[in-house]
């Protein structure tokens, strides 16, 4: 390679951040949409155990329930498919939970086969980039129904009112689109106009980066959204224009990216572009098979073993202090883990400030829960609306309601004494981010500066392709357009993966001067790939005007 590459410089310890781990972001565009999805989820169920006087079964049917707080970003054709699987694995995971209840309980044995399934469905929720909640919700309801007393004859029932509650989770995701259909690409495409349109009023490479996986969430969302609609259709040309902008900022008007996107809320006509041509590439990239699952579960073997080894260690220290729920603890660290250790320290510093806010909350509005069964239910329903209503603007903010709607969730058996939940979640929410930290730093993940050399390889490798097209006479237009892609969508792993090394400890110095220069020439080559294009798209246009 180059000699400007640097020389590998010794492991040294990064620092960790306090500054800005609390702050409050923006509320996301359709933050109310979770927010009354689970709420819709939640309710009819709880309130049919309710009205038949079991609310002890209200644990099984919130293992369903909980399954509409996913996919909220997906086309429906992708949303039905993943909500399908998070539905199955949810069921699957509580059966494996039960099963081992009604099996032993022995306390140690339960805690190691609950940061076995934290840790699996860390990575497989990971791999599949099946996005928030993730597994913290999964590993909560497994994690809970591990302790809950059980016989091998009550678990088919069980499972059956969570896989009942699960798909009326699946209608209630599924039913927007049929108000809105095209809802989630319009809001991707949105988003593509808008980060572009940033990217050429600042043009520093951080919103150039931001812009470029945008546009590369907006392709994705296109290519999964099912049959090629004429909307769908418009859509991609929207996206094509951010990917014009991108490559040539000095002679793109920002405004009118802006105003591309506002005219995409609601139902009403996509706006139309210059561009009435055909969009090459898209049928090319469809038939492209996709990336095997076990292909993308290697690398995140360091965070599956961080995830299981924290777990084990948090549930064991909550039983050496004679804690009742040691899920509780372990559920807390297996909420920590991200991409690197310092997303990971930033977290837990929010679920510690969250949880301990919330204690104070439910502390508060307990006297009120413990009114009565409908009371209870009420207040959680509440707090689920709130959970999932804040938690976009800060971990932490939205822990603040999880909290107490997860103390409450444990008296729907039977109310409890509250000072004695709030000391126990208090001392497991303490065990469970100090162990949990402990054990990322403890298992490293050199694997982070490994996955950069790969990305490098494949961003070179993509780039002298579509160089060597572009450098023929006639290039083929549909081999050109899926090799731009090809390295589009290698640059936005790049720098993914520079982010996630940079916060991991341990590491030796990073390729920066290679990072560069391959986002540089990239990013030059995308561009001269694209005037291309716009080239040959102006010119067909013009043949084809009477």
């Amino acid at each position: 390679m180059s000699s400007a590459t640097p020389a590998p410089a010794p492991s040294r310890v990064r620092r960790l951040p306090l500054a800005g781990v609390l702050r409050l972001g923006r509320p996301s565009d359709i933050w109310f949409k979770p927010a009354l999805s689970v709420v819709a989820a939640v309710a009819p169920p709880n309130l049919t155990l309710l009205a038949l006087g079991r609310l002890d079964l209200a644990m099984y049917t919130m293992a369903g329930s909980l399954c509409a707080l996913y996919a909220h970003n997906r086309p429906y054709a992708a949303r039905a498919r993943a909500l399908a699987w998070v539905v199955l694995g949810m069921v699957g995971g509580l059966a494996v939970s039960l099963v081992t209840a009604s099996l032993t309980t022995s306390a140690a044995v339960l805690v190691a086969v609950g940061a076995l399934l934290a840790a699996v469905q860390k990575v497989l929720c990971d791999a599949t980039r099946v996005g928030p909640p993730g597994n913290v919700v999964l590993t909560f309801i497994t994690a809970a129904s591990l302790f809950a007393p059980q016989t091998l004859a009550q678990v088919p029932g069980h499972l059956a009112l969570a896989l009942a509650a699960g798909a009326w989770a699946w209608i209630v995701g599924m039913a927007p689109g049929l108000v809105r259909p095209h809802g989630p690409e319009r809001r991707a495409t949105a988003h593509a106009l808008n980060a572009t349109a940033a990217y050429v009023e600042q043009g520093d490479p951080r919103s150039r980066a931001a812009a470029a996986a945008a546009i590369q969430a907006a392709w994705q969302s296109l290519l999964s959204a099912g049959a090629r609609t004429p909307t769908r259709r418009a859509l991609d040309r929207l996206v094509v224009r951010a990917e014009v902008a991108l490559a040539a900022p000095v002679d793109s008007d920002p405004r009118r990216l802006r105003a591309w996107a506002r005219d995409l809320r609601g139902n009403g006509p996509v706006p139309p572009t210059e561009d009435h041509g055909e969009l090459l590439g898209v049928d090319a990239e469809l038939a492209t098979p996709a990336t095997p699952l076990w292909r993308r579960l290697g690398p995140l073997t360091p965070l599956a073993l961080r995830t299981a080894i924290g777990c084990a260690l948090a549930g064991y220290a909550s039983l050496a202090l004679g804690v009742g729920r040691p899920y509780w603890a372990l559920v807390t660290a297996a909420s920590l883990y991200q991409a690197n250790l310092t997303l990971t320290w930033s977290r837990g510093v929010q679920r510690v400030v969250g949880n301990l806010a919330g204690v104070l909350l439910f502390a508060a509005v307990v006297p009120l829960a413990h009114l009565g069964p409908a009371a209870l239910v009420l207040v959680c329903l509440a707090f689920n609306f709130g959970a999932e209503a804040l938690i976009g603007r800060n971990y932490w903010l939205g822990s603040v309601c999880v909290t107490p709607m997860a103390l409450l969730i444990t008296e729907f058996a039977g109310f409890q004494e509250p000072g004695r939940l709030i000391t126990e979640r208090v001392v497991d929410t303490l065990v469970g981010a100090l162990v949990g930290f402990g054990a990322a730093i403890v298992v490293t993940n050199r694997r982070a500066g490994n996955r950069i050399e790969r990305t490098l390889a494949a961003v070179e490798r993509a780039r002298e392709h579509t160089a060597r097209l572009l450098a023929e006479p006639h290039p083929d237009s549909r081999a050109l357009e899926s090799a731009r892609r090809a390295l589009a969508a290698h640059l936005v792993e790049l720098r993914a993966a520079v982010d996630a090394a940079s916060g991991e400890w341990w590491q030796g110095a990073l390729p920066q001067e290679r990072v560069v220069r391959a986002e540089q020439t990239g990013h030059r080559t995308l561009a001269a790939t694209v005037r291309h294009q716009e080239v040959r798209r102006s010119t067909t246009t013009e043949g084809i005007r009477p």
